[in-house]
């Protein structure tokens, strides 16, 4: 493997702190252009990126946030989260978000903490770039593994050139605002949203780096 390649792979983390230092547009399009390469099912290539900017990103995130602290929000279109947690996940849930929370001394029970940290989504956390991921309703599953991808290799050439990102399922909460922002038509689903910009050392949350399950713990290899 190509040391740079791991490099941009292994230094991926979701970063909730983000200087005020401009992406420019082109390095913007080269990580979309690039990314783009991401397999899909016969080529469908089904994903929408909108990208938010100045004035535009800063208008849709303050309606959004707004609303989050009046506690209105839509109904998320899709199953993110499943009905019924269980072991393990709801333990990896609860140790990485405990292990946040600690950094930013949110003690166990503040709730009033916990929502002011969940409306820094809405503001991108104050990265430069905001997106908005949507896919056509109609697609079925195998085209949600393709927008998977697709978001991965973001985050990856994203890393290449020195950005960092978060990918954010939470603007999918607020998807009517969004639509009244964006010009999305009904057919298309609001997946996500991803920061992009220049992490800030000096934001506790980014000291987070989240573990990872030994090869062997998630792996059978078959050779007889």
């Amino acid at each position: 493997m190509q040391p740079e390649v791991e490099a941009a792979i292994g230094s991926r983390r979701s970063i909730r702190g983000f200087t005020g230092q401009e992406v420019p547009r082109e390095t913007v399009e080269r990580i979309l252009a690039v990314s783009s390469r991401s397999p899909s099912m016969t080529n469908t290539q089904p994903w929408r990126v909108h990208v938010l900017t100045g004035a535009a990103r800063a208008r849709l995130s303050a309606e959004i946030l707004a609303a989050h602290e009046a506690g209105v929000e839509s109904a998320i279109e899709y199953d993110y989260y499943p009905k019924t947690w269980k072991s393990p996940y709801i333990d990896r849930r609860r140790q990485i978000g405990w292990a946040l929370y600690g950094l930013l001394g949110i003690g166990k029970g503040d709730r009033g903490a916990t929502a002011k940290q969940a409306g820094r989504n809405y503001g991108f956390f104050g990265a430069p770039v905001g997106m908005i991921f949507t896919i056509d309703r109609e697609l079925g599953l195998g085209s949600w593994l393709d927008i998977g991808m697709f978001l991965e290799n973001i985050m990856v050439a994203a890393r290449g050139c020195g950005l960092d990102t978060c990918a954010q399922a939470a603007f999918a909460n607020y998807h009517a605002i969004i639509r009244r922002h964006l010009p999305i038509p009904d057919n298309e689903l609001v997946v996500c949203g991803l920061a992009l910009g220049y992490a800030d050392d000096a934001e506790p949350a980014n000291a987070l780096v989240s573990p990872r399950e030994p090869v062997e713990n998630f792996t059978a290899f078959h050779d007889a």
